[in-house]
């Protein structure tokens, strides 16, 4: 009889010493005319067994695959489902051609780097396992199930696998791709009409098969909390403009995808933009400025992975601080400053992201960020004051569309000079209000608004139009002028206003 003396292949096949290995997988002497038939009868047997129970098949079965613990989808730990419960990657063998077979996979960008896995929170519990294998990618491969796998051995949740992606979502196709999704219109970041980026344009989705499915993958797409509405896009202004594109593919998600990418997809027939589809996630509480006099002073804490931590002035600046304040719904960053005294300083983890802001992201999330490590303390926490948040109205006039401009400061209504106002200024006021266009009256049908008492908050207001609000436009410090009341401002729009008490 031919004795096999065999040796083991990465995934778990076993081959005859010298001889190949057939493309279906039987077992071949080097010289087939030695063997008998019960030594071919016992190779295919022992074959059929291995192709059954080894490699990637029962003990090392996966479904599927994500990031865990990073800024967004495309960057964290690495960790595989196996039936109910989510195990991680050994580090062995891990590299950038695995890497790019993941983020390949997961429908993200480019590979960017290979990291361990500890640097993500929160920490791996210790019943948490460990895959039974290490993947050998060639980096090809279009998911991490085509890689060739090595038993492994010894493993701990020291040497788990990391992979940072760029964080870019593309369709399955030219035509039909698109680089980002945002809403539009509504109160925060996770609500309004959607929208997606096709190169340089953004383009609305029609509501044909969209449902609450398709709201959940969203919102996880967004990093905002739970799916709430589906709506109907025309409830959230400005009005969408006549040219611009409806996109070309509907969605069809069955609500467990993690971004509109990687759902199915339908012909968009027809559509206008009467069936622009809009989307209610809840806002995520993500940065909050605790243990100060309001809600717009204090501590800043960012919530990372469940957990509130305190943020190291080392990774910190100004530009970061104008962030927050923005996020926060208050008014201008006026503080940013090292050390809290004991009774306000922080008393669990702290931030271990360094952000990299310019000072004009929505959010803190939209911030570059990295990964650094440090020796913080409490006594460098980092306290952020804003300005209160600002508020504006119109009073005096037929409707909330015309009237002398009055502005909230400290709690208090008080009215802006004219020194340096122009058409800009009220192009920035009419949209904030959502009262459409500016209109250009003469000087007497403005002062019929009359002037006003008490404060002149605002002086030397200088807009390009383009601001989202007054507050952004460039002004003396509050309270600073040299102005009287027969000066202040008065604007009448065109009285368009799209009001969100209206939605259904």
């Amino acid at each position: 009889m031919l004795l096999l003396q065999t040796r083991p292949l990465s995934r778990g096949a076993l081959v005859a010493q010298n001889s190949p290995l057939l493309p279906w997988g039987l077992l071949a002497a080097s010289d087939s005319s030695s063997a008998s038939p019960v030594a071919w009868l016992m190779a295919l047997l022992f074959s059929l067994i291995l192709a059954i129970y080894t490699g990637p098949g029962i003990l090392g079965s996966f479904s599927r695959v994500r990031l865990v613990g990073g800024d967004h989808r495309c960057e964290g730990r690495v960790e595989l489902q196996q039936d109910d419960e989510w195990v991680t990657v050994c580090d062995d063998y891990w590299n950038m051609d695995s890497v790019a077979v993941l983020c390949r996979e997961l429908g993200c960008g480019a590979a960017r780097k290979t990291m361990s896995g500890t640097m993500y929170g929160p920490v791996t519990p210790k019943d948490q396992k460990v895959f039974i294998h290490l993947f050998r990618c060639n980096g090809i491969e279009e998911s991490l199930s085509q890689c060739e796998r090595e038993d492994a051995i010894g493993c701990s949740h020291d040497e788990d696998a990391g992979a940072v992606c760029e964080a870019i979502y593309t369709g399955p196709g030219i035509l039909g791709s698109f680089s980002r999704v945002r809403l539009v219109g509504g109160d925060h970041r996770c609500e309004g009409r959607v929208e997606l980026q096709q190169d340089d344009e953004w383009v609305t989705v029609c509501d044909d098969y969209w449902n609450m499915d398709s709201v959940a993958v969203l919102c996880r797409e967004l990093g905002c909390g739970a799916a709430r509405k589906t709506m109907s896009g025309t409830v959230y202004g400005p009005v969408t403009p006549k040219d611009q594109k409806v996109f070309i593919h509907s969605f069809r998600c069955n609500g467990i995808e993690e971004s509109l990418s990687q759902c199915e997809r339908e012909d968009a027939i027809g559509c206008s933009h009467v069936e622009d589809v809009g989307v209610v996630c809840e806002r995520p509480e993500s940065v909050r400025l605790a243990d100060g006099p309001g809600r717009c002073q204090g501590r800043v804490e960012v919530k990372f992975q469940g957990e509130w931590s305190s943020v190291c002035q080392a990774g910190w600046s100004f530009a970061a601080a104008k962030v927050v304040c923005r996020q926060l719904g208050c008014g201008r960053a006026t503080l940013t400053r090292r050390g809290c005294n004991k009774a306000t300083q922080g008393q669990g983890a702290i931030w271990q992201r360094k952000a990299s802001c310019s000072g004009q992201e929505v959010s803190l999330q939209d911030c570059l960020s990295e990964v650094w490590e440090h020796n913080c303390t409490h006594n460098e926490d980092v306290w952020v004051e804003c300005e209160d948040p600002f508020a504006l109205k119109l009073v005096g006039g037929r409707s909330h569309c015309e009237g002398r401009l009055e502005v909230l400061h400290k709690g208090e209504w008080g009215s802006v000079c004219d020194d340096g106002w122009g058409q800009d200024a009220d192009r920035v006021v009419c949209r904030q209000l959502g009262c459409g266009q500016p209109l250009s009256p003469p000087v007497k049908v403005r002062r019929r608004f009359g002037p006003g008492v008490g404060r002149i908050w605002l002086d030397d207001v200088k807009c390009s139009g383009k601001e989202p609000s007054l507050e952004q436009c460039l002004h003396r410090s509050w309270g600073y002028h040299n102005c009287n009341h027969r000066e202040d401002v008065a604007v009448v729009c065109e009285g368009t206003r799209v009001r969100p008490s209206s939605r259904k």
